[in-house]
């Protein structure tokens, strides 16, 4: 395949927003390393560097255990650029079109082998450096959050996926049943798509976090913001007719509590940085990068997990949050009531006693 221009990989590999230490310490060596082993090596895949991350993790690793400084920096330096290569084996896949399931379940279990066995030596090495027993808590803590923000995000975007799909879901039934029943007294709102506002920022980063419903459903009809649609039909089957758009918000309480907040996402979002500043890759550079070059580890690794917790905890509260938004927006979708059964036709008496008696007689011969 032909491999286009750095600028042109960029655009396909980058993500939309990603964290701070990815967008400015990371892509800027991984992107042309991707481009130029697309160019010059193609023979190398992304499970080869994904192994190749994991070696080097575990180089780091060796060298945390040794204690010294000069090790530690070492150290340091193998386990960035492990995470260097971490970032371009899925660069490579989505720019040569190489990617697998399995290369993802191989990425995700080696990142965690990596952590553990770099924590247990950081620490571990320490302690025998020191014989100070706190160390040994700072490698379960270590371990811990790592565990814990990976089963939270999983959990969250369950959770946000069902809240969403439960409004699609209530809001076509009512759509229906309303029109089914009564036909001219179906409210706009109830025929409208919908389109929601978290899907429609991620799909589109530079779209402001503060506009407006109707403004954000201009910008989809008018095609200046790509979205997917609640898909509708009809009830037999054919597709429904254009419908008016509607933006979901389930943010909306979080943004009235905090007016801020949009503005500085939408800042950090023109440079591709999400607002979670302090995510699991920050925690970890924090851990096993800045605290080994410069001989902090304790105070730094503590420093970054409490802010790690802090950014955790603010995010399961912005969920909480969504719910109530949730319960709000599904009641303005009524629940559509049953269809009542047809009423079953009277059999006269003389014509019923006859199949009465022949039941029985089965019933009989059965239990025989």
């Amino acid at each position: 395949m032909e491999i286009p221009p750095l600028s042109e990989v960029r655009r396909l590999t980058e993500k939309k927003r990603d964290a701070w230490w990815t967008v400015l310490l990371v892509d800027p060596v991984a992107t042309p390393l991707v481009r130029w082993t697309a160019k010059y090596a193609r023979w190398v895949t992304p499970n080869q560097i994904t192994w190749a991350a994991l070696f080097l993790g575990l180089g780091a690793a060796a060298c945390f255990a040794q204690a010294d400084w000069m090790w530690l920096i070492i150290g340091a330096v193998l386990y960035h650029v492990s995470f260097i290569l971490d970032c371009m084996d899925g660069k490579l896949a989505r720019l040569t079109g190489r990617g697998s399931e399995f290369g993802g379940w191989l990425d995700y279990v080696f990142d965690r082998i990596r952590v553990l066995a770099c924590a247990v030596a950081l620490m571990g090495g320490q302690y025998s450096r020191t014989g100070d027993v706190v160390y040994v808590w700072l490698a379960l803590v270590v371990v811990f959050l790592d565990m814990l923000r990976y089963i939270d995000a999983l959990q969250i975007f369950k959770v946000r996926h069902s809240m969403r799909k439960k409004i699609k879901a209530r809001a076509r039934a009512a759509r229906r049943s309303m029109e089914n029943q009564h036909p001219d007294t179906v409210e706009q709102e109830q025929r409208d798509e919908l389109h929601f506002m978290e899907d429609l920022l991620r799909d589109n980063p530079a779209a402001d976090i503060d506009n407006t419903h109707d403004e954000l459903a201009e910008q989809v009809a008018t095609g200046q913001v790509s979205a997917t649609a609640d898909e509708s039909e009809n009830a037999d089957g054919t597709a429904a007719p254009a419908r008016e758009k509607v933006v979901v918000d389930l943010h909306q309480e979080f943004k009235s509590r905090f007016p801020w907040y949009g503005k500085f996402r939408s800042l950090l979002l023109r440079h591709r940085i999400r607002a979670h500043l302090i995510s699991g890759i920050e925690f970890q550079m924090g851990v096993f990068i800045v605290g080994p070059l410069f001989g902090a580890v304790l105070p730094v690794t503590i420093g970054s997990g409490v802010l790690l917790m802090v950014f955790e905890l603010a995010i399961i509260y912005k969920l909480l949050l969504s719910t109530r938004d949730f319960e709000r927006t599904l009641a303005k979708y009524p629940v559509p009531e049953p269809v009542a059964a047809p009423a079953e036709a009277t059999v006269p008496a003389q014509a019923e006693a006859p199949a009465a008696e022949q039941n029985q007689k089965q019933g009989d011969d059965a239990r025989i």
